[in-house]
């Protein structure tokens, strides 16, 4: 009975991640997820208490999928970048839940997030001290470099018409290529060893 049920869980897991990445929080269906997994659709209440607690845990899956495959602090900021380019390319899905999350339930959202909040805390910590910069800047630091890598996948009909304004083919290689770079240059500009000497990247100090 317990694989039995398992299975069940498994099988509405994935077909409720196609159903919530196509349709959101709001147009998604119990009766579509409970079909294309091949249950009753009460075994969604029964399990996961509601749709919105579907969401969560399809959600919280996405993410832990993402933290295994795409740790920052490991590798150059432009590697980090360049991974998370390449994980969102290859598979969007976790970023059009995201997306949906953020249209139903914007800023504050009623989600238990505390596991993600814990991820992000120690992944901004990570980058501060991979950068030499202000733990305040962590934050701040994972976002931008979340933004370079995830928002050409994110929103792809932007990134077509960035890329041919000036007469060239959309090239997401070439595209990759200049984000990692500079991410890497940016990264290096303002750090914390930077403002200790009285510097920063790209300007000459004062001749005494």
């Amino acid at each position: 009975m317990a694989g039995s049920t398992e299975e069940t869980k498994r099988r509405l897991l994935d077909a409720a991640r196609v159903e919530f990445s196509s349709y959101g929080i709001a147009g998604a269906r119990v009766n579509r997820i409970a079909e294309r997994a091949g249950v009753n659709k009460e075994r969604i209440y029964g399990h996961f208490q509601s749709k919105e607690g579907l969401f969560k845990a399809v959600i919280a899956e996405a993410m832990a999928e993402l933290v295994r495959e795409v740790r920052p602090g490991e590798g150059s900021i432009g590697d980090y970048v360049g991974r998370i380019f390449d994980y969102h390319r290859n598979d969007p899905t976790l970023l059009r839940l995201l997306m949906f999350e953020g249209l139903q339930e914007g800023y504050v959202g009623t989600y238990d997030v505390s596991e993600r909040a814990s991820w992000y805390a120690g992944a901004a910590q990570a980058l501060a001290s991979a950068t030499d910069r202000p733990v305040d800047d962590g934050g701040r630091l994972l976002l931008t470099l979340i933004g370079l890598g995830a928002w050409p996948m994110a929103m792809p009909q932007l990134s077509r018409l960035c890329q041919e304004a000036t007469g060239e083919a959309e090239d997401m290689a070439s595209l990759r290529d200049f984000l990692v770079t500079f991410a890497e240059r940016g990264a290096t500009t303002g750090t914390a060893s930077d403002t200790t000497t009285g510097t920063a990247s790209g300007t000459t100090p004062p001749q005494p």
